[in-house]
């Protein structure tokens, strides 16, 4: 079965505290944070004060996917705001491998991230290092947009980097992931689905992830 990390992104933002709730008694394992600064993405989410507040409401893994330009400078501070898993951009980091360092040094998880139009053999080098990939399967930015076919091949092909390294590199895959796909995905090789719209519009947010667990 996958782990299923839906995405705070979508969540009504002045009703934090009941989403936080809800995927408390939901069989969702993650809590996925978008923060986005307006620059590497052209949208503003959010930053370390709702991840302190967010931290405080759940026991559950907090997936923290940066958006950013210069991620490496803010390393400790998501750390301190209570981060588990730390996701960069390979396309905002040309020290990539210090990046890593860094986080792993702090006790986080660290994750890479790759735009859609970015093949997945970039990460080879140093895929034994990366303990998660996420596979952007829409343009990082906005919530909400269709799913980008190709995904799957990149998935097969980043799955066979890693078998091939021995790695133990999960992969998630974020954008338009829904009860649709989602089998799919996890029959590609998919460790992790990321599901924000999917999620928070759903009638019934929490039969919505026991639909995606069950993939």
């Amino acid at each position: 079965m996958p782990i299923i990390a839906p995405s705070l992104l979508a969540a009504n933002f002045l009703e934090l505290g009941n989403a936080c709730s809800m995927l408390n008694k939901s069989e969702a394992e993650w809590f996925h944070l978008d923060v986005m600064d307006g620059s590497f993405v052209p949208n503003i989410s959010f930053g370390l004060p709702i991840i302190e507040q967010i931290r405080k409401a759940t026991t559950k893994v907090c997936d923290v996917h940066l958006m950013i330009v210069s991620p490496e400078n803010y390393i400790s501070a998501f750390k301190k705001a209570g981060a588990d898993i730390l996701t960069v951009h390979y396309e905002a980091c040309p020290e990539l491998a210090n990046t890593i360092t860094k986080i792993k040094a702090e006790g986080m998880k660290a994750g890479v991230a790759i735009n859609p139009n970015t093949d997945a053999a970039v990460l080879a080098p140093l895929i034994k290092e990366i303990d998660l990939v996420c596979v952007m399967s829409v343009y990082p930015g906005f919530g909400g947009q269709k799913f980008i076919e190709t995904t799957y091949e990149k998935v097969l092909a980043l799955k066979n980097i890693i078998t091939n390294a021995g790695a133990s590199t999960l992969i998630e895959i974020d954008g338009g992931v829904d009860a649709n796909n989602a089998a799919a995905l996890k029959k590609a090789g998919a460790d992790v689905l990321v599901a924000g719209t999917t999620v928070f519009k759903a009638a019934d947010p929490i039969a919505m992830i026991s639909t995606l667990k069950q993939s």
